[in-house]
Order: C-alpha cells, then structure tokens, then sequence
C-alpha cells in the first residue's frame, strides 16, 4: 500500500519505518529540513533499539523515504497518518493546533479518495473536528477519518508494533475499516485482535488504558511510601499481590514517579476533558498529585540523611532517561532531583548510556556528566540510581565502595536486593523498604554551616 506519514516524531518514524518492513510504499514528511536529511542518512534522531536496522534496510530496498514537501509527500498516498505533536497547554488539555493545521493544508491538495488517520493521542471528538477541517474545501466523498491511537511502549516499540497485542480502529466507514484491516492484517496473523469501533471511543481508549497503568503505579508508589512507615518490605506485597490472576504483575514496581511522553501528558488530557465535560474525576486527580509528589521523595531522603543540608556535597546519578532502554527526558524524575539537588547547592555529575545529550542542552555546565558509571562516582557523597537501566543491576561493588566518599547508595528503583546491601556493607536507602545499615549515618561528616545553623548563630 502507498502510506504517508506527516510526522517523524517517535511514533511517526517508528510506524513509517514499521510499516514499509512489511513491504509497503511509505513517505514521511516533516518541516525540520535538518531532521529529514539525517533521516535520508539512515539516520534516526532517537534511539529505540532495532529502529537503526530496520531504517537502514527499507532505505535501501526504497521502501520509505523522506521528505519536507507536503504536496509531493502526499501524491500518492492511499492513507495519510497525521503523527503530529500534542503537547499539554496551560489547563492540560490536548493542543491540536499542529493537527489541525496540517488537516487544513491538505484540504487544499487532496485529489482522490484518502483515508486521514489520527495516530497523535488526540482528545475525544479530535476527529469529528478534522473532518469539519478537511470538509471545509473537500468533498466529503473524498476522504474518511479514522482513530488509530498507538500504545507503543519506548525501549520496545518496534516490537509492539510488529506484534502488537491489538489495533484499536475507530470509524465508522465500511470503506475506510477494509483499507486498514488490510494495511494492519500482516501484524497481527497470530491472531491477535484487531478492535474495530467507533471513532470517540477509540480516542478515549488510549486515554483509558494509559490512566490506567499510571493508576497502577502511582498506587503502588503510595504502598511503598506506607510500608516503609509500617516495617514492611514492598518487594513481599508487590510479589503477593502480583500472583493474584484478576491483578497481574505488571506495572507494580514501585520507585521515583512515571514519566515520558505518554503518562503525565494523556493522564492530564483525561481530567481535563472530565473537566471540560462537568465529571469530578477524582481518581485522575488523584494519580497526577501523587505522582507529583513521588518524583520528590528521593530527594527528601537524601536530605535527611545528610541533615538537610546539602552545600558542598557531590552526589553520583546513575540514570536521567525516564525509563530504560531510551534517551527520552521528556517528564523524567530524574530532572526533578537533580533540580533539588542544584537548588541545595549541591554538586551532581551524571551518567546516562543514552539520555546525557538531551540533559546537556538542559543544564550545560550547572551539572558534571561522566564517560562511564563508574567516572561519575569518583569524591561523591553518595550514589543515587533513578533509572534502571541492565548495566547498573549487577555493578563491581567493590570500585563503588573505593570510589564514593561514603558508601552510601540511594535506589529509587530497588535495583539491588537488602541481603546484597547488608552482606557488602553499605548505607542503603530504596522505595518501600527499610534502610540498610543505618548507623553509617551517624558516621557522615556534617558540614560546620549546618552545625552553626542548628545552634541559632545564622538566620
């Protein structure tokens, strides 16, 4: 099939590059003439493994290519896909203005029967409001538009998508759902679903389901938070719960907050179209205020330790991409602490395997970054872990302990096991389980402002 792409953002590459793996024509378009001639390169501007390969592959069997030309991008297409952003404005609602601004330029150059897919996570109506867009100089018989959201999760996507668990389709054209039962029939010959239904409740689907898993976590961060004041060990009540059939046990990790590009941004869209549609719903509110707060509990742990004053201290950070397996910043936890950690006067060199580009355009020389793991730790207080990522799960414990000033570690994601902390000796601090070793505490050097303060000699 002959597919366009208007957008080469994470999910407008991956699907293009996707789709032509299954043999189809695909053309992306986009605006940055910088970005597309990196992408003529076979050269992705994100990192998601096996996006590389497969780019390079279809770039040279002339399966996809890339342009900046919306009219010859579109010439032949069968079926656009708008892949646009979607940013939260002020009040969290959806901004569609990139949406539907690219509906309106078509609406002057299609000629032929189209089908225009939102893949963007657009709000409920998003697109009824395309349509009236497209039919303000088309005629309708000229095109359909259908609901396509997708639930690719960063660090696999190309996965998801080759084999995605179901295609959520939202329309209610005969002629547009064989057009995509067709495009989507080679991914999913496991028999997998595909859900065809109408077009607001597919939009509300991928609001539904994403809400959901930010529920899941923020219910087990606030667990974690009560089993440290109960003297329970998080890791016991997650497995328990987890192997129970109508929970599951996935999304019950708890740790430093969600972030990314889907969780914050779809789950603030949710309660702003309940707000939008008069419906208090508190459990969305809920979710996005205790997430808030989880993002600084870490932080607060570390002030505490050191008697809430961190001037002059230097802390290691393994880990700033939101998840691993990515270098997307975008809502990371990791951002927020190294903010309080700045605003403390402390000192932070960082080590990221992806992400440390993008947090360089962000701090510059406010913070330190380290060519390896193990370079971040040399005079620093303490190491603090905020990303999980496979190299630092089973690190040389042994260069940790000679390299930090104190052997101390900090773990917003429970990477290392209790047993393993209290057999190599360190001061250790997780999310929902009790504190390894704490009498090292007593042995932290406190700095003489912090002495002067507690004897009321400062203001």
């Amino acid at each position: 099939m002959q597919i366009t792409i208007i957008g080469t953002g994470y999910v407008g590459l991956v699907s293009g590059t996707c789709f032509a793996e299954t043999g189809n024509n695909v053309v992306c378009i986009d605006i940055n003439e910088e970005k597309v001639e990196q992408l003529k390169n076979g050269k992705s501007p994100i990192y998601e493994p096996g996006l590389d390969t497969l780019l390079e592959r279809n770039i040279k069997e002339k399966r996809i290519e890339f342009t900046t030309s919306l009219k010859e991008g579109i010439k032949n297409a069968q079926i656009i896909f708008l892949a646009l952003p979607t940013p939260p404005g002020e009040d969290g609602a959806a901004d569609l203005r990139y949406v539907l601004g690219v509906a309106a330029d078509l609406s002057h150059i299609i000629d032929k029967y189209t089908v225009i897919v939102n893949k963007s996570t657009v709000p409920v109506g998003t697109a009824e409001k395309v349509a009236a867009v497209l039919a303000q100089n088309l005629d309708r018989s000229l095109f359909d538009v259908v609901s396509n959201p997708e639930f690719l999760r960063e660090g696999v996507a190309v996965e998801d998508f080759l084999k995605p668990d179901r295609v959520v389709i939202g329309t209610s054209s005969e002629r547009a759902q064989k057009l995509m039962e067709e495009l989507y029939q080679p991914y999913v010959r496991q028999g997998n679903p595909i859900y065809f239904m109408d077009e607001r409740s597919s939009e509300m689907t991928k609001y539904a389901a994403n809400s959901y898993l930010a529920m899941r976590i923020s219910f087990m961060n606030e667990m974690a938070n009560l089993c440290e004041k109960a003297g329970a060990n998080v890791d016991m009540v997650r497995m328990g719960m987890g192997s129970d059939n109508r929970i599951g046990k996935r999304f019950l990790f708890p740790g430093v907050g969600y972030g990314g590009s889907c969780f914050p941004k779809d789950v603030q869209a949710l309660a702003q179209t309940a707000r939008e549609l008069d419906y208090d719903f508190q459990l969305v509110n809920t979710v996005m205020n205790v997430n808030d707060r989880q993002k600084t509990r870490l932080g607060k742990k570390i002030k505490e330790c050191f008697g809430n004053d961190l001037s002059g201290r230097k802390f290691a950070i393994w880990g700033l991409a939101f998840k691993p397996e990515t270098d997307d910043i975008r809502e990371a936890p990791a951002l927020e602490l190294i903010n309080e950690l700045l605003d403390a006067d402390a000192a932070v060199t960082a080590f990221d395997p992806e992400a440390m580009p993008n947090v360089k355009r962000i701090y510059n020389d406010a913070i330190a970054f380290a060519e390896s793991q193990y370079d971040a730790l040399n005079d620093a207080d303490a190491l603090i872990i905020v990303t999980e990522w496979s190299e630092f799960r089973n690190p040389n414990f042994e260069k940790i302990g000679e390299l930090l000033k104190h052997p101390m570690i900090f773990d917003g994601r429970n990477v290392f096991s209790l047993e393993k902390m209290e057999e190599l000796g360190f001061y250790y601090e997780s999310i929902g389980r009790k504190p390894v070793h704490e009498q090292l505490r007593n042995k932290i050097e406190v700095p003489m402002g912090a002495i002067v303060r507690e004897r009321g000699n400062l203001d």
